[in-house]
Protein backbone atom coordinates (compact mmCIF):
# COMPACT_ATOMS: atom_id res chain seq x y z
CA UNK A 1 0.00 0.00 0.00
CA UNK A 2 1.28 3.48 -0.86
CA UNK A 3 1.44 5.45 2.37
CA UNK A 4 3.15 8.51 0.92
CA UNK A 5 1.26 11.62 1.97
CA UNK A 6 -0.53 13.47 -0.81
CA UNK A 7 -0.09 17.24 -0.46
CA UNK A 8 -3.07 17.92 -2.72
CA UNK A 9 -5.50 15.64 -0.87
CA UNK A 10 -7.31 16.55 2.34
CA UNK A 11 -6.13 15.35 5.74
CA UNK A 12 -8.36 13.57 8.24
CA UNK A 13 -7.39 14.11 11.89
CA UNK A 14 -9.37 11.83 14.19
CA UNK A 15 -9.22 12.60 17.90
CA UNK A 16 -10.20 9.42 19.74
CA UNK A 17 -12.43 9.26 22.80
CA UNK A 18 -15.84 8.31 24.12
CA UNK A 19 -18.97 10.45 23.64
CA UNK A 20 -20.90 11.74 26.64
CA UNK A 21 -20.29 14.16 29.47
CA UNK A 22 -19.32 11.44 31.93
CA UNK A 23 -16.26 10.62 29.81
CA UNK A 24 -15.26 14.16 28.81
CA UNK A 25 -12.37 14.61 31.27
CA UNK A 26 -11.12 10.99 31.20
CA UNK A 27 -7.55 10.17 30.24
CA UNK A 28 -8.98 8.08 27.38
CA UNK A 29 -10.53 11.25 25.92
CA UNK A 30 -7.38 13.28 25.41
CA UNK A 31 -7.79 12.82 21.63
CA UNK A 32 -11.11 14.68 21.84
CA UNK A 33 -9.41 17.44 23.87
CA UNK A 34 -6.75 17.94 21.18
CA UNK A 35 -9.39 17.92 18.41
CA UNK A 36 -11.46 20.51 20.30
CA UNK A 37 -8.45 22.82 20.58
CA UNK A 38 -7.63 22.44 16.88
CA UNK A 39 -11.23 23.32 16.02
CA UNK A 40 -11.02 26.36 18.29
CA UNK A 41 -7.87 27.48 16.47
CA UNK A 42 -9.74 27.16 13.17
CA UNK A 43 -12.56 29.26 14.57
CA UNK A 44 -15.05 26.47 13.88
CA UNK A 45 -17.45 24.26 15.82
CA UNK A 46 -18.01 20.55 15.49
CA UNK A 47 -21.18 19.51 13.68
CA UNK A 48 -22.74 16.11 13.24
CA UNK A 49 -21.77 14.49 9.95
CA UNK A 50 -24.66 13.32 7.79
CA UNK A 51 -23.23 9.93 6.86
CA UNK A 52 -20.72 9.03 9.60
CA UNK A 53 -21.34 8.52 13.29
CA UNK A 54 -19.01 11.41 14.04
CA UNK A 55 -18.77 15.11 14.66
CA UNK A 56 -16.63 16.98 12.14
CA UNK A 57 -15.06 20.34 11.40
CA UNK A 58 -13.83 21.23 7.92
CA UNK A 59 -11.16 23.90 7.64
CA UNK A 60 -7.59 24.69 6.74
CA UNK A 61 -4.28 24.53 8.61
CA UNK A 62 -1.13 26.43 7.73
CA UNK A 63 -0.08 29.73 6.23
CA UNK A 64 -1.47 30.93 2.89
CA UNK A 65 0.29 29.33 -0.04
CA UNK A 66 1.62 25.85 -0.82
CA UNK A 67 1.86 24.80 2.85
CA UNK A 68 -1.85 25.41 3.44
CA UNK A 69 -3.73 22.15 3.95
CA UNK A 70 -7.39 21.22 3.85
CA UNK A 71 -8.20 19.34 7.06
CA UNK A 72 -11.20 17.45 8.36
CA UNK A 73 -11.19 17.16 12.15
CA UNK A 74 -13.28 14.30 13.48
CA UNK A 75 -14.49 12.98 16.80
CA UNK A 76 -16.02 9.51 16.31
CA UNK A 77 -19.24 9.26 18.33
CA UNK A 78 -19.35 5.46 18.21
CA UNK A 79 -17.38 4.80 21.42
CA UNK A 80 -13.67 4.12 21.38
CA UNK A 81 -13.78 0.37 20.65
CA UNK A 82 -15.52 0.86 17.29
CA UNK A 83 -13.80 4.05 16.09
CA UNK A 84 -12.83 2.36 12.82
CA UNK A 85 -16.35 2.53 11.37
CA UNK A 86 -16.78 6.32 11.46
CA UNK A 87 -13.16 6.93 10.40
CA UNK A 88 -13.62 4.65 7.37
CA UNK A 89 -16.86 6.38 6.34
CA UNK A 90 -15.15 9.78 6.57
CA UNK A 91 -12.12 8.49 4.65
CA UNK A 92 -14.41 7.38 1.82
CA UNK A 93 -16.63 10.49 1.93
CA UNK A 94 -13.76 12.98 1.76
CA UNK A 95 -11.51 10.76 -0.40
CA UNK A 96 -8.60 10.88 2.04
CA UNK A 97 -5.58 8.64 1.32
CA UNK A 98 -4.58 6.48 4.30
CA UNK A 99 -1.23 8.30 4.45
CA UNK A 100 -3.14 11.53 5.20
CA UNK A 101 -5.01 10.11 8.21
CA UNK A 102 -3.89 11.00 11.75
CA UNK A 103 -5.22 9.34 14.92
CA UNK A 104 -4.67 11.34 18.12
CA UNK A 105 -4.87 9.05 21.15
CA UNK A 106 -3.81 8.33 24.72
CA UNK A 107 -0.78 6.06 25.21
CA UNK A 108 -0.14 4.05 28.38
CA UNK A 109 3.50 3.18 27.68
CA UNK A 110 4.66 6.81 27.52
CA UNK A 111 5.09 9.10 30.52
CA UNK A 112 2.39 11.68 31.13
CA UNK A 113 2.51 14.57 28.67
CA UNK A 114 5.24 13.10 26.46
CA UNK A 115 4.44 12.96 22.74
CA UNK A 116 5.45 10.44 20.11
CA UNK A 117 4.55 10.83 16.44
CA UNK A 118 4.82 7.89 14.09
CA UNK A 119 3.49 6.26 10.94
CA UNK A 120 2.13 2.73 11.16
CA UNK A 121 2.93 0.13 13.80
CA UNK A 122 0.89 -1.96 16.21
CA UNK A 123 -2.03 -0.94 18.40
CA UNK A 124 -0.30 -1.71 21.74
CA UNK A 125 -3.61 -2.93 23.15
CA UNK A 126 -5.41 0.37 22.38
CA UNK A 127 -8.91 -0.60 21.26
CA UNK A 128 -9.49 2.56 19.23
CA UNK A 129 -6.38 1.90 17.17
CA UNK A 130 -7.25 -1.78 16.91
CA UNK A 131 -10.62 -0.86 15.38
CA UNK A 132 -9.11 1.65 12.92
CA UNK A 133 -6.37 -0.77 11.87
CA UNK A 134 -8.92 -3.52 11.30
CA UNK A 135 -10.80 -1.17 8.93
CA UNK A 136 -7.95 0.66 7.21
CA UNK A 137 -4.73 -1.27 7.79
CA UNK A 138 -1.94 0.05 10.00
CA UNK A 139 -0.37 2.64 7.68
CA UNK A 140 -1.85 5.83 9.14
CA UNK A 141 -0.16 8.44 11.32
CA UNK A 142 -0.48 8.47 15.10
CA UNK A 143 0.05 11.29 17.57
CA UNK A 144 0.51 9.41 20.84
CA UNK A 145 -0.17 11.41 24.01
CA UNK A 146 1.45 9.81 27.04
CA UNK A 147 -0.75 9.17 30.07
CA UNK A 148 1.63 6.81 31.92
CA UNK A 149 0.82 3.49 33.57
CA UNK A 150 -1.82 2.95 36.28
CA UNK A 151 -0.58 3.11 39.86
CA UNK A 152 -0.20 -0.09 41.86
CA UNK A 153 -2.54 -2.83 40.73
CA UNK A 154 -5.25 -0.58 39.31
CA UNK A 155 -6.74 -2.22 36.19
CA UNK A 156 -5.90 -0.43 32.96
CA UNK A 157 -9.58 -0.06 32.04
CA UNK A 158 -10.27 1.78 35.31
CA UNK A 159 -7.23 4.02 34.88
CA UNK A 160 -8.00 5.21 31.33
CA UNK A 161 -11.66 5.86 32.19
CA UNK A 162 -10.78 8.08 35.16
CA UNK A 163 -10.28 11.82 34.98
CA UNK A 164 -6.79 13.23 35.05
CA UNK A 165 -5.58 13.75 38.63
CA UNK A 166 -5.48 17.23 40.15
CA UNK A 167 -1.68 17.25 39.77
CA UNK A 168 -1.94 16.23 36.10
CA UNK A 169 -4.62 18.85 35.40
CA UNK A 170 -2.17 21.63 36.33
CA UNK A 171 -0.19 20.84 33.18
CA UNK A 172 -2.92 19.35 30.99
CA UNK A 173 -3.72 22.54 29.03
CA UNK A 174 -0.04 22.98 28.18
CA UNK A 175 0.33 19.37 27.01
CA UNK A 176 -2.89 19.47 24.95
CA UNK A 177 -1.70 22.72 23.36
CA UNK A 178 1.64 21.10 22.49
CA UNK A 179 -0.12 18.06 21.00
CA UNK A 180 -2.24 20.35 18.82
CA UNK A 181 0.97 22.08 17.68
CA UNK A 182 2.40 18.65 16.83
CA UNK A 183 -0.63 17.74 14.70
CA UNK A 184 -0.31 21.02 12.80
CA UNK A 185 3.41 20.45 12.26
CA UNK A 186 2.77 16.92 10.99
CA UNK A 187 0.17 18.10 8.49
CA UNK A 188 2.12 21.15 7.28
CA UNK A 189 5.76 20.07 7.49
CA UNK A 190 5.64 16.27 7.33
CA UNK A 191 6.44 13.48 9.77
CA UNK A 192 10.23 13.79 10.01
CA UNK A 193 10.27 17.47 10.87
CA UNK A 194 7.37 17.08 13.29
CA UNK A 195 9.12 14.16 15.00
CA UNK A 196 12.32 16.21 15.35
CA UNK A 197 10.40 19.01 17.03
CA UNK A 198 7.95 17.07 19.22
CA UNK A 199 9.20 13.53 19.92
CA UNK A 200 10.64 14.20 23.36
Amino acid sequence: MDVTTDAGAPWLVAGLGNPGGEYAANRHNVGFMVADLLAERMGARFKRHGKAQAQVVEGRIGPPGPANRRVILAKPMSFMNVSGGPVTVLRDFYKVPVGNIVAVHDELDIDYGVLRLKLGGGDNGHNGLKSITKSLGADYHRVRFGIGRPPGRMPVADFVLRDFSSAERKELDYFVDRAADAVEALVIEGLERAQSAYNS
